[in-house]
């Protein structure tokens, strides 16, 4: 059984890459099948040599783009050999994807080419990717159309999910929920949204937070309209507002290198390792560019999902990573402008209910890039780092699990948490004011008891009884409960 196209390259030399999840290889059958284990080729129809470019060519015909196997394996192919295969085949759309990029990331020019002719050639094939409006590269006549720059650009799968939840409109539907509240519903719902939001941000990281870091997160929450581009000053000031220590309060992106780590001790528990220090600016710079510019190309809810695990990826500053990929997820949201000003999704009360997805999302990368490092153990909190991989790993990874995950919990923020609590808000003022109309009773004792009543599903429990026994006579307990039940649509 032998392997064509990324696979053939990678194994062939050693290239520092991601497993492919399916590749491609040679298989008993009559034509190019794509199965969820591989893509099966016909013998006739795989490249007859190990000529590294007839497999970079097969590869991009056939698999789609892998730009940390492609920009390894245009290193290896000699601009001779480049040069031969447009001469031969000047309007080839392939051909040109792969001078184009062999020019943008070596520097170097092939000279002595025909007129390139043929249509304009999309580099990421929009029916299989989610694009931006691209760049228009007029000698090799290509757009790079991806979701960010030849310095930086994660890759977006159009999975059957992702298509759907676009078709959606899950911010347009945000909107309309908005526009169906009154003010003063708006207004409470907001407040338990901020709330809980950074309620759940800190319990994600298993940290209850003091009542200033708390206030802290939300003050921050409250900046995310804010019409504030991304930068490095911006970012390290929003970090420095998160985080307590004056010691890990940053005025720039690191200088060295930090890690994350689980329970086991010595190397074995170093869980994922960021890009190098070295690496940061440039890795940031493409991602703070995507942010500020091309995000605007794409749907909101893909762009604040590559902006979030993005950054979290990165590791740019020594503390407060998680916090802020979380508060990027509402910037990226609340600067596309197509959700209603003020208004905010509570995803991080979807991601801590969803915790092992959110998880899953994250490992999906850390697991990967942590198998291209070399941790020593030294002593204590000390080890040495060397990268054993290659820059491009960093710079190109697939997005697709997190952008799936972004969108499941965005459309579970609106439909089941503030819808939920929306409903429960009404709830509470309906029993709150017929109670009322019915009897006298202190108010902080009525507050307490509709809304444990409610979370009871119409029960006052025994202890709450016991509780308040001593001014709230037994005929209200029950009127409560049955007024309760009335809104819940539960027999008395």
């Amino acid at each position: 059984m032998a392997f064509v196209g990324y696979e053939k390259l990678r194994q062939q030399f050693g290239f520092a890459a991601f497993d492919i999840e399916r590749p491609a290889k040679i298989m008993p059958v009559t034509r190019i099948e794509h199965t969820s284990q591989g893509i099966w080729v016909p013998k006739s129809t795989a490249p007859a040599t190990d000529d590294p470019l007839e497999h970079l060519l097969f590869a991009l015909k056939h698999e789609g783009i892998n730009m940390p196997i492609i920009v390894q394996a245009l290193a290896k192919i000699p601009p001779e050999r480049l040069s031969e295969e447009i001469r031969a085949t000047p309007n080839g759309s392939n051909i040109r994807k792969a001078c184009y990029l062999w020019e943008t990331f070596t520097g170097n020019t092939l000279d002595d080419i025909p007129l390139i002719g043929g249509q304009v050639a999309d580099l990421f094939d929009t029916a299989k990717y989610v694009t931006a409006a691209g760049v228009r590269n007029a000698k090799w006549r290509v757009r790079f159309n991806g979701l960010g720059s030849p310095a930086y650009c994660p890759t977006v799968e159009r999975t059957p999910a992702i298509n759907a939840l676009i078709d959606a409109g899950i911010l347009a539907q945000a909107n309309a929920f908005i526009g169906s509240l009154s003010h003063e519903m708006m207004d409470r719902a907001l407040a338990w949204a901020h709330l809980s939001e950074t309620e759940s941000s800190f319990a994600i990281e298993r940290e209850t937070p003091s009542e200033s870091k708390a206030e802290s997160f939300a003050n921050l929450l409250r900046q995310a309209h804010d019409r504030q581009s991304l930068s490095e000053s911006y970012l390290s000031a929003l970090q420095s507002s998160v985080v307590s220590s004056v010691i890990d309060q940053a005025s720039s992106f690191r200088g060295e290198q930090n890690w994350l780590r689980g329970p086991l001790r010595g190397s074995a528990g170093v869980t994922y390792v960021p890009p190098a220090p070295g690496q940061v600016a440039e890795l940031m710079d493409g991602l703070i560019s995507f942010a500020n510019g091309m995000a605007g190309d794409v749907d909101p809810i893909v762009a604040a999902s590559v902006i979030s695990f993005g950054f979290v990826f990165i590791h740019p500053f020594m503390d407060g990573n998680g916090r802020l990929s979380r508060f990027l997820f509402h910037h990226a949201l609340c600067q596309s402008g197509k959700l209603e000003k003020g208004f905010m999704l509570p995803v991080s009360i979807a991601m801590k209910r969803n915790e092992p997805d959110y998880m899953a999302a994250l490992k999906g990368f850390s697991r990967k890039a942590r198998r291209h490092w070399k941790v020593t153990w030294l002593d204590g909190d000390e080890y040495d780092f060397k990268f054993t991989g290659h820059p491009s790993v960093y710079q190109f990874w697939n997005a697709t699990e997190c952008v799936e995950l972004g969108f499941k919990m965005a459309q579970q923020a609106l439909e089941i948490d503030l819808r939920k609590e929306t409903e429960f808000l009404s709830q509470y003022d309906h029993v709150v004011q017929a109670v009322n109309d019915a009897v006298d009773i202190r108010n902080s004792d009525l507050a307490a008891l509709v809304v444990s009543c409610l979370q009871q599903n119409g029960t006052i429990s025994q202890n709450r009884r016991k509780q308040y026994g001593a001014r709230v006579p037994e005929t209200t307990f029950a009127l409560i409960e049955r007024i309760t039940r009335g809104q819940l649509n539960q027999p008395e």
